[in-house]
């Protein structure tokens, strides 16, 4: 089976981005929101985290229902 990227429907915060690029490279999603996070609040990368978040959230797909 191919491993795909997916939004997470079971660790979302808000679109579920997070979760499911923690679930794709298997961290935990905590951390790969404390990163974004971090991303999004500093000045030089501020429209690169808050951008990029929206971008992610309209172009990654959903993850099937199972």
């Amino acid at each position: 089976m191919e491993k795909r990227l997916y939004r997470s429907r079971v660790n979302r915060m808000l679109g579920g981005v997070c979760g499911g690029i923690a679930e794709y490279i298997g961290a935990d999603p905590t951390i790969v929101r404390l990163i974004w996070a971090l991303i999004a609040l500093f000045p030089p990368t501020m429209l690169v985290g808050i951008g990029g978040y929206l971008i992610a959230w309209l172009i990654i797909p959903e993850a099937p229902a199972q």
